[in-house]
C-alpha cells in the first residue's frame, strides 16, 4: 500500500506522496568518512514515491543483497509549487519538518559507482526512505538551530545540526527547484552526517529531532 504522509497531530497530509529529492554529501564530514570528495555544489538525485514506508513500522530491508546502511536525514515537506524561486519563497513552502532514513545497497552502491551507473538501484528500491509523520510548521523555523540524532540500541550513531550542512535548507530547496518542478506532497531530503554504518539486523532504532519529534523503531531481524 502507497506510504500517506501524516502530520504529528494525526491530519493526513492534503496531497498525495510526490517524488523525494535528496541531497548527497551535503555535511562535509559525511563526504570525508566514505572518502569521497566535497561537493561545491548539490549532488541531486531523486528516490520514487514508492520507496517511502513508515518509520513507524519495523523496517524490513533487503539483506540478501549486501550491506544495508543507515543514513539519517532531515525531511522537509512541500506545500505549494515551486520551479525556480529564490531561497525565500522556498522556505516559506515548507509545510513540515520530520525525519527519514536513506537507506542504501553499499555493496550495490560501490558497484555501480566504479562504473560510472546511475545510483538508483541502491537508493530507491522498495522501502528505501523509511519515513517519519510530520511536525507542522506555522512559521519559518530557524534553520541553523535544527538538531537530530539516531541512536542504534542505545548508542548515539549519528548527530546532524543545521548549521553544519554545506548548503543550508533555504538555499538547497531554491537550487533543487531549478532542476526540478516541486510540487505540494513532494518531500525533501536535506542530507546526512557523518556516523552512518550497516544497520543491524534485529536493532531498535531511535529518532529524535529538535521540537519534539522522536520515533522508535525496530530492524527485522
Amino acid at each position: 500500500m502507497r506510504f500517506i504522509p501524516r502530520f504529528t497531530d494525526g491530519r493526513a497530509c492534503p496531497q498525495p506522496l510526490g517524488k523525494i529529492v535528496c541531497v548527497g554529501r551535503n555535511y562535509a564530514e559525511h563526504a570525508r568518512e566514505l572518502d569521497n570528495p566535497v561537493p561545491s555544489e548539490p549532488l541531486l538525485f531523486i528516490k520514487p514515491a514508492t520507496s517511502a514506508v513508515s518509520l513507524e513500522e519495523a523496517i524490513d530491508a533487503p539483506f540478501a543483497r549486501g550491506e544495508v546502511h543507515f543514513e539519517t536525514e532531515l525531511a522537509l515537506l512541500v506545500g505549494e509549487t515551486l520551479k525556480d524561486v529564490g531561497a525565500a519563497e522556498a522556505e516559506r513552502a515548507i509545510v513540515g519538518i520530520g525525519l527519514a532514513l536513506d537507506l542504501t545497497l553499499r555493496d550495490v552502491q560501490g558497484k555501480l559507482k566504479e562504473k560510472g551507473h546511475p545510483w538508483e538501484v541502491a537508493k530507491g528500491f522498495d522501502g528505501a526512505c523509511p519515513m517519519s509523520a510530520f511536525l507542522p510548521l506555522g512559521e519559518v523555523p530557524n534553520w541553523s538551530a535544527l538538531a537530530f540524532t539516531l541512536a542504534v540500541d542505545g548508542e548515539e550513531r549519528q548527530h546532524g545540526h543545521g548549521a553544519d550542512m554545506l548548503f543550508p535548507v533555504p538555499d538547497l530547496v531554491a537550487e533543487m527547484s531549478r532542476h526540478f518542478t516541486l510540487e505540494p506532497g513532494d518531500v525533501v531530503l536535506t542530507g546526512t552526517p557523518a556516523g552512518v554504518g550497516e544497520l543491524p539486523r534485529g536493532a531498535e532504532l531511535r529518532l529524535s529531532l529538535t521540537g519534539g519529534l522522536e520515533v522508535v523503531t525496530r530492524v527485522v531481524d
